[in-house]
């Protein structure tokens, strides 16, 4: 994965955020805070309010916008203006980010058994009624080992479509 100096990553939820900001404070990442517009994790999923607020600067150089998502059919547009100095990464967590957990949980088989979307099986089975909060994610993977084994896991059963990327491959690793 090829990325510009300037880095701007965006996520679409609170859980998303905590993760991503636990894998920039812990340094594992393939780029680093001091690189990303803001210094910090972008919560702002539409690319015309993306681009309103952070491209109207004049910026010089390729920016390349890395969006942890989980659905594949989310767009993010951009105006001719703007695409060509734009590198859009889409990085995958379907079916949901919640998915680490139950990975890190080894309750993978019982997951599936349920058919339930992942995040109300952590509420409902794993009784972690806070799953999606930004407090809740980062206290649960405060030591950054069980998430970058949740993440390894979750990129072996994953599967990863031509063209996308996962967690995994934003890793120093």
């Amino acid at each position: 994965m090829e990325l510009a100096k300037y880095k701007a990553c965006i996520c679409e939820g609170s859980a998303e955020n905590a993760i991503m900001d636990i894998l920039l404070d812990n340094d594992l990442l393939i780029f680093t805070r001091e690189e990303m517009l803001e210094e910090e994790v972008i919560r702002c999923r539409d690319g015309k309010r993306f681009e309103e607020k952070y491209l109207r600067k004049d910026f010089l150089e390729k920016i390349s916008v890395i969006r942890i998502l989980d659905s594949r059919r989310e767009s993010f547009k951009l105006s001719k203006a703007y695409e060509h100095k734009v590198d859009v990464i889409n990085v995958i967590t379907a079916p949901e980010i919640e998915m680490l957990i139950i990975f890190n949980e080894d309750k993978y088989k019982e997951f599936k058994k349920s058919g339930k979307k992942p995040s109300d099986f952590c509420k409902e089975d794993l009784k972690m009624t806070s799953v999606k909060s930004y407090r809740f994610v980062k206290d649960y993977f405060s030591d950054s080992d069980i998430l970058l084994a949740a993440i390894k896991k979750y990129h072996e059963i994953s599967k990863i479509r031509k063209g996308e990327y996962t967690l995994l491959d934003l890793l120093k690793i």
